[in-house]
C-alpha cells in the first residue's frame, strides 16, 4: 500500500511541475509579447518626429547650360623635389599637392602597327 500513495503523491508533483511550468511558459509569453508591442509602438513614435523625406522640389536641379562634360586630358608624373641639403628630409609643406602635371603634347596615344601587343598568341 505504500507503493500505492507514493504513486498517487508522483504522479500528483508531475502534474503540479508540469502545470507550473505551462503557467511560467504563459507568463513568459505573455512578457515577450508585450515587449514587443512596446517596441514597435515606441519605433512608430519615433518615425513620427523624424522629418519627412525630401519632396520633388528639394532635390537638385541640372544647370541651366546643361550637364557637365567629362573632361580629359593627358598627365605626366611630377618629379618630388630634392631637399637642399643632403640628409635633410622633405616636410609636408614643401611637397606639392598632386603626383602628377598636365602634360604640354594633349594627343592621345594611339595603337601602331608593331607596338607591344600580344605577340601573336
Amino acid at each position: 500500500m505504500n507503493t500505492a500513495l507514493h504513486d498517487i503523491v508522483a504522479s500528483d508533483t508531475v502534474a503540479s511541475a508540469s502545470t507550473a511550468g505551462a503557467v511560467v511558459m504563459l507568463i513568459l509569453g505573455v512578457l515577450v509579447t508585450g515587449a514587443l508591442v512596446w517596441a514597435v509602438r515606441l519605433g512608430i513614435k519615433v518615425r513620427r518626429r523624424e522629418p519627412a523625406p525630401p519632396g520633388r522640389g528639394a532635390h537638385p536641379t541640372l544647370p541651366d547650360s546643361g550637364p557637365l562634360r567629362e573632361e580629359r586630358q593627358m598627365r605626366e608624373p611630377d618629379e618630388v623635389p630634392r631637399a637642399r641639403k643632403h640628409g635633410v628630409r622633405l616636410t609636408p609643406h614643401e611637397l606639392r599637392h598632386s603626383p602628377s602635371k598636365r602634360s604640354e603634347n594633349q594627343d592621345r596615344p594611339r595603337w601602331e602597327p608593331g607596338a607591344s601587343d600580344s605577340g601573336g598568341s
